[in-house]
Parts: C-alpha cells; sequence; structure tokens
C-alpha cells in the first residue's frame, strides 16, 4: 500500500501535459467569453453615444430655431416701436393742426363752431 501512495505522489507527463491543455483551453475560452461581454458592452457604450449625439443636436436646432425666432421678434419690436414714435409725431402734428382749426378737446360734432362764428353741424 505503501507502494501506491508513493506512485500517486509521482508526477506522470501524460497527466500533466492533459491538464496543461485542458487549463490552457480553459483559459482561452475565458479569454473569448470576456472579449464578447467587453465588445458587448463596447457596443452598448457606442450606441448610447449616439443616441446622446443626436439627441444633443436635435437640442441644438430647436435653441438656434428659438434664437433665431426671438431675434426676428426683437426686430420686429423695435421696428413697432419706432413706428408708434412715428405715428405719434404724427398725431401730435394733426392735433395740433384741428387746434390751430379751432377744434377744442371735449368738443363734438355738433358744436364745433366755424370761424364765422356758426356752429357747424
Amino acid at each position: 500500500m505503501v507502494h501506491s501512495l508513493v506512485n500517486c505522489a509521482k508526477r506522470d507527463p501524460e497527466v500533466n501535459e492533459d491538464t496543461e491543455k485542458n487549463y490552457a483551453e480553459l483559459l482561452t475560452e475565458e479569454l473569448k467569453q470576456r472579449e464578447a461581454a467587453s465588445m458587448e458592452k463596447h457596443k452598448r457604450v457606442d450606441t448610447g453615444l449616439l443616441e446622446a449625439k443626436k439627441i444633443t443636436s436635435s437640442y441644438q436646432k430647436e435653441a438656434d430655431k428659438c434664437n433665431s425666432g426671438m431675434e426676428t421678434c426683437e426686430e420686429a419690436r423695435e421696428k413697432a416701436e419706432k413706428a408708434l414714435v412715428e405715428q405719434k409725431k404724427l398725431t401730435s402734428m394733426w392735433e395740433q393742426r384741428a387746434r390751430q382749426k379751432g377744434y377744442k378737446d371735449g368738443a363734438t360734432k355738433s358744436t364745433v363752431k366755424s370761424k364765422s362764428g356758426t356752429e357747424v353741424a
């Protein structure tokens, strides 16, 4: 029995070679699995990055439209403001002319007198 234990403790070159081959195959398989998992993760990250770029581009386009709209609105406001100033000047001029011709605030058409002193209807 001692003899069989001694033989068991000896290294068998054939067993060592098979074990090393199996170990190398297992390591190769594990590396392939890790590489596949890494590639899949990389693909998901690339897809997410592409989607983020698309969303960013969409938001940028919307921001550009908004800015353009604001500029257009501001230009229109400035034009309207200038037109209002011009209209106020014109109104003031016509009011002045009307007063020079005898118009008084609160006067109605039926109570306005002509230069000759008679009421005009």
